[in-house]
Formats: C-alpha cells, sequence, structure tokens
C-alpha cells in the first residue's frame, strides 16, 4: 500500500502539505497541488477511509434506503439502485444501502451514527414516517417518490399522476369507455405507497373529465391472483374492453389468461402497462406502456443530494413527464352488437 509519507517524497512536499490538498482545508497553489494529484494518480494513492472521515468529517458515503418488500417489483427497484450507485461514484461517492424495512430506526441510526454525509429514501408513502426524523436531521436529504407534503423535501419522481391520466387518454381515445385497473397488490395501497395512489388519482381524475367508466382492483402477483382479478372484472364489468395494468408480475399471467379465453390482444381487449420497457417489449405481445425511467430517477437524485452536499440552497419537486409508447397490445374498441 501506498503511503502519504511516499506521496509527499515524490511530490517533493511535506506530508502535511499532502494532507491539506486532499482535505481542502488550507489553500495551496495551484502548482503544487497539481504536482501533489499527480504523484497520487502515478502512485495509485487512495487515502484510508476512516482517517479521511474522521480528518474531513466526511464519510463520502451516500446511504440509501430501499425496502425490499415481497409485494413490490424488485428489478425496478434494484435498476433504481443500480444507477444510484452508479452515478454516486461518479461524484466521488460510495452507498450504503439499507434494505430493511426500519423505517425511523434506520434513519435514526444513520443520522446519529455519521455513517453517510446523506441519504436518499426509496418506497415513499403519502404519510411517511421517516420524513419528521428526516427533516430534523443534520444530513441533507432527497426522496425518490413524492409524499402527501413536500415543503421542505427534495423528491425526484415519474409524474404517477399524470401516467394515469395518460393510459385513460389513450384507451378512450380508441374508443374504450369501460377501463379496469389491474393494480398492485392491496399491501401497497394500505401502506398508502405514493406512486401507486397518484397513479389511481390521475387514472380516475382524467375517467371522470372523459366520462369513461373504471374500475380499480388490486392484485397480487402470479396466475392464481390474476385469474380471480381479471375474473371478478369481467363479472362486474363484462363490457370492460381496456385494461391498465400497474404490477409488473401480473402481464404475462394476464395475456396468458386473455389467449386461453379466446381474447385477441388487442382485437377483443386493449392492455396498457405502466412498467419498465424490458418488460413490455419482451412480453408475449409487446405492450403499448408508459416507462418507469429508473435510471433517469436514480441519476437525478444523486445529482440534487451532491448539490446539496456541495452547499446549495433550496428545495424542490422534480416530477419527470410520462412518455406512453405505443405498441402492439392496443387498439380500437371492439365494436358492440
Amino acid at each position: 500500500m501506498v503511503t502519504l509519507a511516499e506521496v509527499a517524497q515524490h511530490a517533493g512536499v511535506s506530508a502535511s502539505t499532502v494532507s491539506y490538498v486532499l482535505s481542502g482545508k488550507r489553500s495551496i497553489s495551484a502548482a503544487t497541488r497539481h504536482r501533489v494529484e499527480l504523484s497520487i494518480r502515478e502512485l495509485g494513492y487512495h487515502p484510508n477511509a476512516g482517517a479521511r472521515a474522521l480528518a474531513s468529517s466526511r464519510s463520502n458515503i451516500i446511504a440509501l434506503m430501499i425496502p425490499l418488500r415481497t409485494d413490490l417489483y424488485v428489478p425496478v427497484m434494484m435498476e433504481i439502485a443500480i444507477a444510484v450507485a452508479t452515478s454516486a461514484r461518479t461524484h466521488g461517492y460510495d452507498v450504503l444501502l439499507l434494505t430493511g424495512e426500519e423505517g425511523p430506526d434506520a434513519v435514526r441510526r444513520v443520522a446519529g451514527s455519521g455513517l453517510a454525509d446523506g441519504m436518499i429514501l426509496m418506497d415513499v408513502e403519502l404519510d411517511d414516517e421517516r420524513l419528521p426524523l428526516l427533516q430534523a436531521a443534520d444530513q441533507p436529504s432527497v426522496l425518490i417518490g413524492l409524499p402527501a407534503e413536500t415543503a421542505g423535501l427534495t423528491c425526484v419522481d415519474l409524474d404517477f399522476r399524470a401516467t394515469g391520466a395518460l393510459c385513460v387518454e389513450h384507451l378512450a381515445a380508441q374508443g374504450h369507455r369501460d377501463i379496469a385497473v389491474i393494480g398492485e397488490a392491496p399491501a401497497v395501497y394500505e401502506r398508502h405507497t405514493g406512486f401507486a395512489e397518484r397513479t389511481l388519482d390521475g387514472l380516475r381524475s382524467r375517467a371522470r373529465e372523459l366520462d369513461v367508466r373504471l374500475l380499480h382492483r388490486p392484485c397480487q402477483g402470479g396466475y392464481d391472483a390474476v385469474a380471480v382479478t381479471l375474473a371478478r372484472i369481467l363479472d362486474e364489468r363484462p363490457g370492460t374492453s381496456g385494461l391498465v395494468v400497474q404490477n409488473e408480475s401480473a402481464v404475462e399471467p394476464l395475456l396468458a389468461l386473455l389467449r386461453q379465453q379466446g381474447r385477441a390482444v388487442p382485437e377483443d381487449m386493449s392492455v396498457v402497462a405502466i412498467c419498465p420497457d424490458q418488460v413490455a417489449t419482451q412480453s408475449s405481445v409487446r405492450l403499448t406502456s408508459v416507462a418507469v425511467p429508473a435510471q433517469e430517477m436514480g441519476r437525478r437524485a444523486v445529482e440534487h443530494l451532491v448539490a446539496k452536499l456541495g452547499g446549495q440552497d433550496g428545495d424542490e419537486v422534480v416530477l419527470l413527464p410520462p412518455e406512453l409508447t405505443v405498441r402492439a397490445s392496443t387498439g380500437p374498441a371492439p365494436s358492440r352488437a
């Protein structure tokens, strides 16, 4: 391992000068700083993380709180997490991943221990118990998600309310007057998870404006649960000709069930999904969909947190506009005899 003293000798400066260059605690001339930085690169010197944290009161670590629940589609959550980690490294930060369902206790632990310089929270609920502690903590924070009240918070999210509205608009423009929503698992709505509640709000509001009948049914993932949910929808609303699916685990079972019932997609039933492009394009029918911009959300969250760590003031809400891509799963509503 290369030592600080060896860097100093290589650069022809004192060890304290190298330390000041690393910590930024004292003003060093541009020429000397350049010489030290060149020696650091040539020798492959990496400062001891513990010593650097003590010297600078910074850990250069971002805590990412991402509860991995069985009722959410984990691949999307992990895609966001990977985007956060990749973007953080470009800014010189490592990521501490907290995957448990500790809630406020996790915020207390990070805030009280100095484990991380800042926090990014995911799986945000409308009335999230973590938020009062987060606002009282010294560390800057960013939410990937939108609570009911955003004052004093920095949030990044897809505009899920506009997403729901866009799905209804697309189907209504094709003549569909009876639309059903196959939603997330019931527990997601019981927790009042922000993205699910806001999507439902957008669906319902736009349906009322366009005089479209809308039926929403939560659904566990898996073939049996989707079969029960689809049967319930068609029993309650036999004239349903459009489906909006916000549940990635339900997509393929739904398409299989429609085939078994002799319902052609999109001739008999149009399907719009809110899901990653990979899910939409690799399904047995290429789905018309609104993409979840996981990578963009993760990158934007890191950029806002790094700006706050750099001393920039101001909280804001960044809502990414939804984009609907038309594929093979939607078409004109079937004519009714």
